[in-house]
């Protein structure tokens, strides 16, 4: 792209079952330790899936007052969590016109679920006929992402993405593109999700994709996926921006790739996470045999699975026999709007520490998964390029490619 500008990542966090900050996730991710457990969760007794990858030991009030916890959602909690993390890390600022110059983009599918399904159990089940004054606030999609920019003075361009399992990969993509044409100087970008109450995990459980004892994608033995919740934000920033302030750079985004399959409501296609990848690994200057690593979406369903690994092979042909792929999802399950987000730590870890997260749970090889999918240890390794996979419910695909610092 020409007198395009360069993008980085300056600053990381993340609140999910894995751990409760960024160094604390990503020691679990080379420990290939599981987030995933019995749900701890009113009614739990009525769900047939009684399994999640929820975030244990959380409290509100540890890091909220009164007051805000009464204004937060659990996906705005985390979200505000993640960013202060990765505002901490960045050391960025955003006075004066430095905040007009910046904004936020979050992706989240279900919102605030859990006031949603509050308000609902209150109206419906216990007969009240008022509910608190600020639930509209609170479920809205945007909740997160307007606490966030006021949080931190962000008054560019900020608002929220909803596609399905790819949110949070859009609104990355977005914020890169915002920075790379010059709209933007600085962007708060991610992804939250607290879906674990029981009508999201009711709602999911309806699907019939839904695993009752774990996540085993790539696995013959794989029989679906399982939810989990939190969140991931990061700094985007363009590169001349963060080396004038010393700032350390810990990836660069380099491409971004979007397509829509336009052909059914849930079964993935092979023909539209090809065009995805693709898109990224032309947007970035990559060849194929550039790609070291792939993050993949990864649900542990049947048909996902083996879609996702035809289109790799027809991507990356001969050069697929020295790829790494794996799926995060077997650790902290599948963040939904926020699921993009939280594995792009373990992109920024391989290309970083040369580490590369495992795909745990696997048990057996499927014939129709033939790729390395680093099963159930981690493993070093020195890659140079990665690509971080999200594809949709709805047909929404969208593919990051980063390259090494």
């Amino acid at each position: 792209m020409t007198g395009a500008r360069r993008v980085v990542i300056t600053g990381s966090g993340t609140i999910n079952s894995l751990g409760h900050d960024v160094p604390t996730t990503l020691a679990a991710m080379r420990e290939g330790r599981c987030g995933i457990g019995p749900l701890d969760l009113r009614d739990a007794e009525r769900l047939s899936v009684r399994i999640g990858g929820q975030v244990r030991d959380f409290d509100p009030q540890a890091h909220f007052d009164r007051q805000r916890i009464v204004l937060y959602d659990r996906f705005t909690q985390f979200a505000l969590i993640a960013a202060a993390e990765a505002m901490a890390q960045s050391g960025i600022t955003f006075d004066g016109e430095a905040g007009e110059m910046s904004g936020v983009v979050l992706g989240t599918a279900g919102g605030g679920l859990g006031t949603s399904d509050d308000s609902y159990r209150a109206v419906y089940e216990e007969g009240k006929n008022r509910v608190h004054p600020f639930v509209v606030p609170k479920l809205m999609n945007n909740a997160a992402a307007s606490h966030v920019s006021m949080t931190y003075g962000l008054r560019g361009p900020s608002f929220t993405v909803a596609t399905a399992c790819a949110s949070s990969n859009h609104a990355m993509g977005l914020a890169f593109q915002m920075i790379r044409s010059g709209m933007c100087r600085a962007m708060l970008t991610g992804g939250s999700e607290a879906m674990l109450c029981f009508g999201g995990i009711k709602a999911w459980e309806g699907l019939r994709v839904m695993s009752k004892d774990g996540c085993r994608p790539f696995s013959a033995t794989r029989n679906g996926m399982v939810q989990g919740e939190g969140a991931a934000v990061f700094v985007f920033e363009e590169y001349e921006h963060a080396r004038a302030r010393g700032a350390e750079i810990l990836a660069e985004v380099s491409g971004f790739g979007m397509t829509a399959d336009a052909a059914d409501i849930v079964m993935p296609s092979t023909e539209g996470a090809v065009r995805g990848m693709r898109a990224a690994l032309t947007d970035a200057g990559l060849t194929p045999e550039a790609v070291g690593y792939v993050n993949a979406h990864g649900t542990g369903t049947t048909a996902n699975d083996r879609s996702e690994c035809a289109a790799v092979a027809q991507v990356f042909g001969p050069a697929a026999e020295q790829l790494m792929i794996s799926s995060t999802k077997s650790m902290h399950g599948h963040l939904i709007g926020a699921t993009g987000a939280v594995e792009l730590l373990a992109c920024i870890m391989a290309l970083r520490e040369g580490v590369i997260a495992p795909t745990i749970g696997y048990e057996a090889p499927d014939p129709e998964c033939p790729l390395d999918v680093v099963p159930n240890e981690a493993r070093e390794a020195r890659v140079e390029a990665v690509l971080s996979n999200a594809f949709a419910f709805g047909g929404m695909n969208a593919v990051l490619a980063l390259k090494a610092a």
